[in-house]
């Protein structure tokens, strides 16, 4: 088995996030995989639902005080750090006052879809592979799991046109059973072109209900884990149709976990040890 170095954002992560499939492999998966002696990261969004003081986390100084431009405004980009001592294990989280500390999840109180969500989506995004280069840790693949962590291949192909940081750092995606009512607008587009998005990336995120917006990350991809059985079979039968990587979900967890580092080591390719 090759090693190499694993990056994971997740939407969802116990004890910080309620229990559900997704929060529970974004708890396990990064264990199993560090214990395979892989190194990794693990980053997460600090929603104000998560208590700072009840899980003990921190700010990073170091690594916070940037300001990312979103919609022409500046937006300071806050990393905090907390712990899972039984798994041996940190967790960043991007924290910002507007639209983290601000916001309890994904809805507001009247179960709406909160409207600068699109924001959210690319400070998140942007944030987090800021906060990993300033770490000056360079993943060999990143996986990323839940709608919310969307945008970090887009950021990703964005940043290296840049910086070669990341060069050659692939991606993998968790479809998870995770959904949104509703749809983004126009706007999102408007402020990702503002962000550097080519004609071709604002083709795939056009008109995004959730069946779309993840059709158009899966494109992005390099592989795919289906990380439920109750994925939408529409999304299962697209990802199969255009990905050569796909790892089908698995009731037996050690089973599955293993498979998926198997799909690392396709796509980093076996050369990697270090």
């Amino acid at each position: 088995m090759a090693k190499g170095r694993i990056l994971y954002v997740s939407q969802d992560i116990m004890p910080y996030t309620p229990e559900s499939e997704g929060a529970h492999m974004g708890r396990y998966l990064p264990q199993f995989t560090q214990e395979l002696g892989r190194e990794i990261r693990v980053f997460m969004p600090r929603f104000s639902s998560i208590s700072e003081r009840k899980h003990q986390l921190h700010e990073v100084i170091r690594l916070s005080g940037m300001n990312l431009i979103v919609n022409n405004c500046d937006h300071q980009l806050i990393i905090k750090v907390g712990s899972i001592p039984s798994a041996r294990m940190q967790i960043y989280f991007i924290d910002n006052l507007e639209y983290f500390t601000n916001h309890q999840g994904f809805y507001d109180e009247k179960g709406n879809l909160y409207e600068d969500n699109d924001e959210r989506l690319l400070f998140f995004g942007r944030g987090t592979l800021e906060a990993v280069r300033k770490l000056a840790w360079q993943p060999h693949l990143i996986h990323f799991s839940g709608w919310f962590s969307s945008m970090v291949p887009f950021y990703l192909k964005r940043i290296n046109k840049e910086n070669a940081f990341f060069s050659g750092t692939k991606t993998v995606l968790s479809l998870t059973e995770d959904s949104f009512d509703g749809r983004f607008t126009e706007e999102l587009e408007r402020k990702m072109k503002a962000d550097g998005a080519t004609a071709k990336d604002l083709r795939l995120f056009h008109d995004l209900d959730y069946k779309n917006l993840m059709k158009a990350v899966i494109t992005y991809a390099n592989g795919i884990v289906i990380a439920s059985p109750n994925v939408d079979p529409e999304l299962v039968e697209f990802a199969k149709a255009n990905k050569r990587h796909v790892v089908d979900f698995n009731p037996d967890e050690k089973a599955f976990y293993a498979r998926i580092n198997k799909l690392y080591d396709s796509i980093i390719g076996s050369n990697i040890n270090n």
